[in-house]
């Protein structure tokens, strides 16, 4: 995946896309220097956005997501079991290439509309890695507004010392089983794309995270060329 540190000024490079709702104040992402390094600071006030990375490459047992965040400040109201509260400072989100038409067809109807609505590729499934104020670590949820986004909470409240950077390494196969196994039934898609998220439209509060370059690894990868990828999955 192309690094965020290799911007030459202070907007992602590309594939990075960014976008966002209509009628939606877009969340700010920015590459800056923070400790020495090149990262990109994320920043949500009343806003939604999504920046997104395309990628080809098969889900396996060598699929591996690995990157370092740091939320320098909550959304404050946010609360990710209800819609006057979804919102979050930092989600880092893997896009599944599961095929539509194996949808049932409400499920199918309502991803139309929204990819109509929105003039995105609304994923058929996402999975979202969130770093909430309050939520216990571990825990999944479904996200309140559709049930083809499911989040892992990873962290939890503050880090020991302000400014703290996590560090987070994930099985993308072992995660994906355990948000999507049952409707995968052994046919287990591709990922299409990684996106880092942040809003805070719901609550209209603001929120500030950052996040290093992203690592991606696996087998026959291939980089696709960059495109819409994102929007539809909030409301």
């Amino acid at each position: 995946m192309t690094a965020f540190s290799a911007a030459a000024g202070s907007s992602p490079p590309s594939p990075w896309h960014f976008s966002t709702l209509p009628h939606k104040t877009p969340t700010h992402f920015d590459v800056v220097s923070e400790d020495g390094r090149r990262v990109l600071k994320v920043e949500a006030n009343d806003s939604y956005g999504l920046l997104s990375h395309r990628v080809q490459l098969p889900l396996n047992e060598s699929t591996v997501l690995s990157w370092r965040w740091r939320v320098d400040q909550f959304v404050d109201g946010a609360d990710l079991h209800t819609r006057a509260g979804d919102d979050g400072a930092a989600k880092l989100c893997v896009f599944f290439d599961f095929p539509a038409d194996r949808l049932p067809l409400l499920e199918r109807t309502r991803l139309g509309v929204a990819r109509s609505v929105s003039g995105e590729d609304v994923p058929s499934e996402a999975l979202c890695y969130v770093w909430d104020a309050k939520e216990a670590k571990g825990q999944m949820l479904v996200n309140a507004f559709t049930n083809r986004m499911h989040m892992v909470v990873l962290e939890s409240g503050r880090a020991a010392q302000p400014g703290t950077w996590v560090s987070e390494r994930r099985n993308l196969l072992a995660d994906y089983r355990r948000a999507f196994g049952s409707e995968a039934q052994g046919a287990t898609p591709g990922v299409a794309a990684v996106v880092v998220s942040a809003d805070a439209d719901n609550t209209h509060g603001h929120g500030l995270a950052y996040f290093s370059d992203l690592s991606l690894v696996g087998s026959t990868a291939v980089r696709a060329e960059a495109r819409p990828t994102a929007g539809g999955t909030a409301d």
